[in-house]
C-alpha cells in the first residue's frame, strides 16, 4: 500500500467517526469534526505541494 492509500483510509475512518449519531460521542460537540477538517486542510495542501 502506497502512503496516500493509509492516509485516505485514516482520514475516512476520523469522518465517520466524527459523526455524532453514536451514542458514545454526542456530547464531544464540533471537537473530532474540527480535526478531521484540519487533517483534510493539510493533506489537501501536501497534495497540491506534490509530496504525497
Amino acid at each position: 500500500m502506497t502512503l496516500t492509500t493509509i492516509l485516505i483510509i485514516i482520514l475516512i475512518l476520523i469522518l465517520v467517526g466524527a459523526i455524532p449519531a453514536w451514542p458514545h460521542s454526542r456530547s464531544w460537540g464540533y471537537g473530532p469534526s474540527g480535526i478531521a477538517g484540519v487533517i483534510l486542510i493539510i493533506l489537501l495542501i501536501l497534495l497540491l505541494m506534490g509530496r504525497i
